[in-house]
């Protein structure tokens, strides 16, 4: 399988300007870039998919190069539905600094800075050398703008295309570079940097897209009740990674291993067969959890991972180290207690249930749990001294519910 057969068998391309990218794909050589703006200090899952791309096409011989867009970054690629929030200069550095650590460790990419380029530019400058070859009717035909028309766009987000044209351009002259790579909702910027070259030096450049990576229902991948799953362990354990891999939906998990892993037709056709006969064991989606959490962080957080599921799962709390508790904790509802409780009014108190007949209930049902052992006693009393580490405890209602109890 060439290059460009397997990148369409994973679903990894969706629009290209050329179909004589094809072939070059196929050969290697290409120096490519692909963007992100530093809205965070970390990239989370949904920017895996996009950087892992990069990565195979470097694989096969092309020459990437990560650009981190600490000047666009300042100004905000347009929302489809309203103006993004300005963040200080100082935030986007730190931001800056955080994405390059990252991209550099994970995939060894070389890192840019379109602020480095930007800064040298003033205002005359940039209408003379660059806005000149943008009509207003071109902008507007392209669809980001033009859905953002009604509810009104500023000049500062209208400018963000000519921007992200002028970095194509930039690296072209500067870097030979012939390729942008981008998630689809860029089309209209990354045809606006193909035109610009066009126009400006006569050459004839190339981009394509990669689908944006949704759920069944459309949602960005990796979004867990609003709220981005980071590769950086420290804002998202690996646990809290695993828990969200291996309970993806079934009829996703394939497209999720031949988007987020470097596994072969033929194993993730095998991996197939076996969600579709014996989507109870999970194959998949341990597998798909193993390799994510293995190329970001290593096999022995992976096994970390597993080691605290299987804990939880059995209920042997008392099993996991500190450490491990502290990442299976990130995963739970937690309340703080400053004194010894009893524990009927615990589990009112953290809302762990909404009344005390609830908890009388479930407590004389023996649905309760504390650190691994059945409680059966309406007279309980939850006390420090008695804590996993004289800081933490556990509790679990019915088989799968977990919540963490901080003592002070």
């Amino acid at each position: 399988m060439t290059l460009y057969e397997d990148l369409k068998w994973r679903g990894l391309i969706k629009d290209m300007t050329s179909p004589e990218l094809i072939e070059k794909l196929n050969e290697g050589g290409l120096t490519f870039y692909i963007g992100t703006d530093p809205t965070a200090d970390s990239m989370h899952l949904g920017h895996l998919s996009s950087f892992l791309l990069p990565k195979r096409l470097k694989d096969a011989g092309h020459n990437p190069i990560l650009l981190v867009g600490g000047g666009t970054g300042l100004i905000g690629d347009p929302r489809p539905t309203e103006e993004r929030d300005m963040k200080s200069k100082e935030e986007i550095l730190k931001n800056y600094e955080g994405l390059k650590r990252q991209a550099e460790k994970l995939f060894g990419f070389e890192v840019v800075n379109n602020l480095d380029w930007y800064k040298d530019i003033n205002m005359i400058d940039f209408l003379r050398d660059y806005g000149k070859y943008f009509t207003v009717n071109y902008m507007l035909d392209k669809d980001i703008i033009r859905r953002r028309l009604e509810e009104g766009i500023s000049f500062t987000e209208f400018s963000y295309m000519i921007l992200q044209a002028l970095d194509f351009l930039h690296l072209h002259k500067t870097r030979g570079c012939d390729l942008q790579v981008a998630g689809s909702d860029q089309w209209g910027n990354i045809t606006a940097g193909v035109d610009l070259i066009k126009k400006a030096t006569g050459d004839t450049v190339y981009a394509f897209t990669m689908p944006l990576v949704t759920d069944s229902h459309g949602v960005k991948f990796g979004k867990s009740e609003g709220n981005a799953l980071w590769l950086d362990k420290n804002k998202t354990s690996s646990y809290e990674l695993y828990q969200f891999l291996v309970n993806v939906e079934d009829s996703m998990v394939i497209d999720y291993l031949k988007i987020y892993t470097f596994l072969s037709k033929e194993e993730i056709e095998k991996y197939e067969e076996v969600n579709k006969n014996e989507p109870h064991l999970r194959l998949a989606h341990k597998k798909l959890a193993e390799e994510i959490i293995t190329f970001l962080h290593g096999h022995e957080e992976y096994d970390k991972a597993v080691h605290i599921s299987d804990s939880l799962f059995k209920g042997n709390i008392k099993d996991l180290k500190e450490d491990e508790l502290v990442d299976a904790s990130k995963a739970m509802d937690s309340y703080e207690l400053d004194s010894d409780t009893n524990l009927v009014d615990l589990l009112v108190n953290a809302n762990i249930v909404t009344s005390k007949r609830e908890a009388r209930e479930f407590i004389s049902n023996n649905s309760i749990s504390i650190n691994g052992d059945k409680v059966n006693d309406l007279d309980f009393i939850v006390r420090k001294e008695n804590a996993l580490y004289n800081k933490y405890t556990i509790i679990r209602k019915g088989k799968k519910k977990y919540f963490v109890i901080k003592h002070k």
